[in-house]
């Protein structure tokens, strides 16, 4: 553990200031310290005291007082994901002193001057980015490795000021000129500071009410506000729609592993900056465990690492040059209340970096989909690194509308979208529909779950999708439990044995996981006990049973289709690059299974005595039948089970 004092003067005789600490901090006062303005909040925290590194979320002091982290991208390796390791500590500033500043009073306090920005470029050109994109969309997406991963690169350039001071009049062109940022901010510690406006929450613990906030689908209008019809083609385009939907998936993985009761989505909304406009959906659910453990489950957001979590960081570490310093992490803030902490942590993004020797780095990433092309995610970093280049002077600012003040005290009240925005999200039709393709279970409130009838044992095939999967098992019913791939036992003992999605070619029988699986599923399906097997496993189970396994033309990823599960309709979410074939056949040449596939052959599902699969994602938000389907094919199985037990039974 690491610790720096801030640095204090000596006082003289002088009247006292308005605002003491915010004058201490503007006179060098302090060498450590932070200034922030939470969405619509018509006030900015100064908050000042020590600095404290230490090795892990656990180890973030909650002894009493407040504190502000600086949490390093490669903290995800807590979670034992892949990340390249740069040394960036996990920074704590301990808060000793705090004030509360009327925004106005604090706009016109900071310097009014920028400090000279020089040098202005990039670490991976636009042509080698371009083909960065290519390749993850060829060779990723394309391998199945995953739906979406965000790919950075880092605009770069220097200044001769101190930290301190580019930091504070940063922070002033943020405020005068930025809008709709969740946090507008400044933290300076000793060799590091960071200014940003971040549009994202990742996650809030407030009162024991989780909140996640996905942002995801961008609309450029870098010269002023957006035009009516441009506006209409962004929320129609097909990419924009399954990258949200897809980042709302992967961040209710992440509210099921933390809320017992799952979480249920609010929106969608419009998220309106200077330079661009976003969409996004607020999540809610309630836990009552520690903040430091809410935060490590959810390390870190879809919308800056990709999906399924685990496979997008080796994906990460895979494609991009350099680590990722705090860029996609995020800072903490755990504030002290009479029953414990509240955390309030945005996305570390729309973020400049300075150090002492008057480096300055603004990384910035793009979300790759199916539907991407290298072109317009070249332009896509480009536009959000423009506004924070431009609060720091190394780009012109945008037009009158951009650079008018960010009133204070004239938005909603803070967590809740802006009172225009709700507005946009039920009258504008092409908004306002996208739920009517969601799943009713995730958009209201989960009650009814029925006493627990069967047991399950989920096996995690590297996919956190599986922690939905088993809430909503738990809703049915069916108290069920995950265990890792590798640690599943072959003679689980368990009612029902369900086999979860992953990522991955199922035809890789030599890679210990598929390895795995196959040895799990066989054991499984020879005790003749009940099993169900989702998307990558169906995948497997089919290839035991005789039939092909082939990529599809295109991924089909968070894509959602309406498919006939034995007679019964459902409109299914599908994650998957590779397919089982039919090849004509009713049943597989191996264990007889029945087969239910489309005009192509692609198989949708399987069924036999105690086996069950299915291709789609029940789970998914985007499975409006998944539910429904989930529970038929999960009582047909525990039905069958039972009445095999009644028939074994000897007679009276």
């Amino acid at each position: 553990m690491t610790t720096h004092s801030p640095g204090a003067r000596a006082g003289t005789s002088v009247p006292r200031p308005a605002h003491p600490l915010l004058t201490h901090v503007l006179d060098g006062g302090a060498s450590a310290y932070a200034l922030i303005r939470r969405e619509r909040d018509p006030f900015v925290d100064v908050l000042a005291g020590d600095v404290v590194d230490v090795d892990r979320l656990a180890d973030i002091p909650l002894d009493g007082a407040e504190v502000l982290a600086l949490v390093p991208f490669r903290q995800v390796r807590e979670r034992g994901f892949d990340a390249l390791d740069d040394g960036a500590p996990l920074r704590c500033l301990v808060v000793r002193a705090s004030e509360r500043v009327d925004l106005d009073a604090a706009v016109d306090a900071l310097p009014a001057r920028s400090p000279a920005v020089a040098g202005l470029g990039v670490d991976v050109s636009d042509d080698d980015y371009a083909a960065i994109v290519r390749g993850v969309i060829d060779d990723e997406i394309g391998r199945g490795e995953g739906a979406n991963f965000v790919i950075r690169r880092e605009f770069t350039a220097s200044t001769d000021a101190a930290p301190g001071a580019a930091a504070l009049a940063w922070l002033r062109a943020l405020l005068e000129h930025e809008r709709g940022a969740y946090w507008t901010f400044a933290i300076v510690t000793p060799g590091l500071a960071a200014v940003g406006a971040t549009p994202e929450r990742h996650v809030s613990s407030i009162d024991g009410v989780v909140s996640m906030n996905p942002i995801s689908g961008t609309f450029r209008h870098v010269d002023g506000p957006p035009d009516a019809a441009a506006l209409d083609g962004f929320l129609a385009d097909v990419k924009e729609r399954e990258e949200l939907v897809m980042v709302v998936d992967e961040e209710l993985k992440m509210m099921s592993a933390v809320c017992p009761d799952g979480g249920r989505i609010r929106g969608p909304f419009l998220k309106r900056m200077s330079r661009l406009t976003h969409t996004e959906y607020l999540l809610e659910g309630r836990s009552a465990l520690d903040p430091r453990e809410v935060l490590r489950r959810t390390m870190f957001a879809p919308t800056v690492t990709g999906s399924p979590m685990g496979n997008a960081c080796t994906v990460i570490a895979r494609h991009e040059t350099t680590p990722r310093g705090y860029y996609g992490a995020v800072l903490a803030r755990f504030t002290p209340t009479a029953s414990g902490y509240d955390l309030d942590a945005p996305i570390l993004i729309r973020t400049a970096y300075v150090d002492d020797s008057g480096r300055v780095r603004v990384p910035v990433g793009a979300t790759l989909v199916r539907h991407s092309t290298p072109a317009d995610e070249v332009a896509e970093t480009h536009a959000k690194a423009a506004g924070i280049l431009s609060a720091i002077g190394a780009l012109p600012r945008a037009g009158a509308a951009a650079d008018a003040p960010a009133a204070a005290g004239a938005d909603a009240p803070a967590g809740e979208p802006e009172a225009s925005d709700a507005a946009d999200a039920s009258a504008h039709p092409l908004l306002a529909d996208r739920n009517a393709s969601l799943a009713a279970f995730w958009r209201t409130p989960q009650g009814g779950a029925r006493p627990p009838r069967a047991t399950a044992l989920v096996v995690d095939a590297h996919d956190d999708f599986t922690t939905m999967l088993t809430h909503q098992l738990r809703h049915l019913g069916i108290d069920a439990r995950i265990v890792g791939w590798a640690d599943a036992a072959p003679d689980a003992d368990a009612d029902l044995v369900v086999f979860g999605p992953g990522p991955g070619d199922p035809r890789a029988i030599d890679d210990p996981r598929v390895a795995r699986l196959r040895e799990l599923i066989v054991t499984r399906a020879g005790s003749g006990r009940p099993l169900l097997a989702v998307c990558f496993s169906h995948q497997i189970l089919a290839g035991l049973a005789g039939l092909d396994l082939a990529p599809l033309p295109a991924p089909q990823q968070g894509v959602q289709r309406s498919v006939d599960v034995f007679g019964h309709d459902a409109r299914v979410g599908f994650y998957n690059t590779f397919t089982a074939v039919s090849g004509g056949r009713a049943t597989t040449p191996e264990l007889g299974l029945e087969i239910a596939a489309d005009d192509t052959g692609a198989v949708h599902a399987l069924r036999g005595p105690g086996v069950a699969s299915v291709q789609g994602h029940l789970e998914s938000v985007l499975s409006v039948d998944g539910l429904a389907t989930l529970d038929r094919l999960t009582a047909e199985l525990l039905a069958g089970a039972a009445a095999e037990r009644a028939r074994e039974q000897p007679a009276a």
